[in-house]
């Protein structure tokens, strides 16, 4: 099972970026699905994270009512929609997936908030 972030990139405060996480291999369900971050010098953190068919969600304090996540289960694919950003948001973005009991990470795709 792969997972693979994209949508990352340079961006003004206030602007928005959408990250999209795509999983692929040989899948049967994903269950919890989430996005984490971790800055420089800085513990890899949860940003918000997502049920199975998308019924719960979480979000960090930091960024409720700025981001969005949400999921497609038929195309296996979660996406963390960003607005308002602010230069704290500045940090690598890692994509988490529970499938069959087992946690993956993508790789990360790296946001950079300029002020």
């Amino acid at each position: 099972v792969q997972l693979v972030e994209s949508g990352g990139g340079l961006v003004q405060v206030g602007g928005s970026l959408r990250l999209s996480c795509a999983a692929s291999g040989i899948i049967f369900s994903i269950n919890l699905m989430g996005w984490y971050r971790q800055a420089p010098g800085k513990q890899r953190e949860l940003v918000a994270d997502i049920s199975t068919s998308g019924g719960i969600t979480t979000y960090a304090d930091s960024v409720k009512g700025r981001f969005t996540i949400s999921r497609e289960d038929a195309k296996y694919t979660m996406y963390l929609q960003m607005n308002s950003l602010k230069p704290e948001d500045t940090a690598v973005y890692y994509c988490h997936a529970v499938i069959r009991g087992l946690n993956y990470w993508g790789k990360g795709t790296l946001v950079t908030v300029s002020s």
